[in-house]
């Protein structure tokens, strides 16, 4: 029986994208996925624009392209071990250090949404991030809790075009319990 509904974001993890080019031809990897408690929201668009052809007087044919998917990731907090693995900051010494010229590196993206029969598991194959905003406030009467946001964008693997993948009603009972053991993959 399908959902009808879903509702609450958890269990996201990341992991690093290794791409190997061998005699011209790149191949992807994943290291292992890391959990990354704190989920609060996320928001991902649908990317790619329509194109239509005309022809005898009419729209012939119109087909969406698939560009993949851009959004926001809103989280309790940002790691030190995301924002190094990923967004390439250094620790020296005692310090976290952002640098101007640091390269970041692709990731995956798994997580967990949850819905009123069973939950549904993704993995987004092929992410880049943008370095989160830095934000503070004062404390009030009550505290409120402040969180850390990411922009990031999940494109097609240059290899063999699969942006996505996520669970079904048939998805076993053991594949969406080893679902964050390994990045999945068709």
């Amino acid at each position: 029986m399908a959902n009808k509904i879903k509702f609450g974001l958890k269990n996201v993890h990341y992991a690093v994208v290794t791409e190997t080019v061998t005699e011209g031809v790149t191949t992807y990897s994943y290291g292992t996925p890391v959990a990354w408690p704190g989920a609060v929201s996320m928001s991902l668009d649908a990317e790619g624009d329509e194109s239509t052809f005309y022809a005898d007087n009419i729209a012939y044919f119109s087909q969406f392209a698939n560009n993949g998917y851009s959004g926001s990731l809103e989280m309790a907090l940002i790691p030190e071990s995301f924002r190094t693995a990923v967004l390439g900051e250094v620790v020296s010494g005692n310090y976290l250090v952002e640098n101007a010229d640091a390269i970041t590196k692709k990731f995956a993206l798994g997580f967990q949404v949850e819905g009123d029969v069973s939950e549904t598991l993704f993995w987004f194959y092929n992410c880049t991030a943008s370095r989160p905003s830095t934000e503070a406030s004062t404390k009030e009467e009550t505290i409120e809790p402040q969180t850390e946001t990411m922009e990031f964008t999940a494109t097609a693997r240059p290899d063999n075009g699969n942006v996505r993948i996520r669970t079904t009603d048939a998805t076993t009972t053991q594949e969406r319990a080893a679902w964050f053991n390994a990045v999945v993959e068709p």
